[in-house]
């Protein structure tokens, strides 16, 4: 496990430094700018003596392995891996659970948008194998906007039989397939609930797809067949939240 990681783009370092200000080891700022985004950001994180230094652009676009910075970027160290007894633990203290399930997801813009879509919808925490599975990259993190820092994201080692311990536990696990037992819009979505989404590519797994207590499938008029995971995880949260909010 990595024990250092670099976070960069505005809204990911903002959300940390609301969040986990005691992560933030060292900051860049792009040499040249100083505007009114910048500077608030900057005094917060010399309140909390994190050393801030001028770079060059190609230095930053080194550094965050990527040039969509927005001119800040930070090393930080690495976040908790959260775990079952993790898991465990919020399920205690959380009397409706709404969780997300994501089941082979590997490319991190994928995941930061899941992120940002659970945290909109209210999602308590984002379940995924530790294999086969993209963990919170400093990519996922700016793609999530703020969002890898406010949702928790639970890494298990047997999925199938964590979706089983949910179960035990009340929770009605609903998962997309083609070969669905009906439409979205005609499941029932209130009440303890999980959402299992797979890749796009291949969607849920055998054994993932075999533990879930209904499949759904989202209605599509056009020509395409199948929507980005991400979308798909948007349309599929918010219909559970209009269902929650009737």
């Amino acid at each position: 496990m990595k024990k250092q990681d670099m976070i960069f783009g505005i809204h990911a370092f903002e959300a940390l430094l609301s969040t986990s200000p005691e992560r933030i080891i060292e900051l860049w700022l792009l040499q040249g700018r100083d505007d009114e985004r910048l500077q608030p950001l900057v005094a917060r994180a010399e309140a909390f003596g994190v050393t801030v230094q001028l770079a060059s652009r190609k230095v930053l676009d080194d550094k965050a392995q990527s040039s969509q910075h927005q001119g800040i970027v930070a090393r930080v160290k690495a976040a908790k891996v959260l775990n079952e007894a993790d898991l465990d633990e919020l399920l205690a203290i959380t009397e409706v659970p709404f969780l997300l399930i994501l089941d082979g997801v590997t490319d991190p813009h994928n995941l930061g948008a899941c992120l940002r879509n659970a945290d909109a919808a209210g999602v308590q925490g984002i379940i995924v194998p530790k294999d086969n599975s993209v963990g919170l990259t400093s990519t996922v993190s700016k793609v999530a906007c703020g969002a890898a820092e406010t949702v928790p994201l639970f890494q298990v080692t047997n999925l199938a039989r964590t979706m089983r311990h949910l179960q035990d536990k009340g929770i009605w696990i609903i998962g997309t397939a083609g070969e669905a037992d009906c439409e979205l819009y005609q499941a029932e979505l209130k009440g303890p609930l999980a959402i299992a989404m797979g890749a796009e590519d291949k969607g849920l797994r055998r054994l993932t797809r075999e533990g879930c207590d209904t499949l759904v499938s989202i209605p599509m008029a056009g020509s395409v067949s199948s929507l980005n995971v991400s979308v798909a995880t948007g349309v599929c949260l918010f219909e559970a939240v209009r269902q929650r909010l009737g």
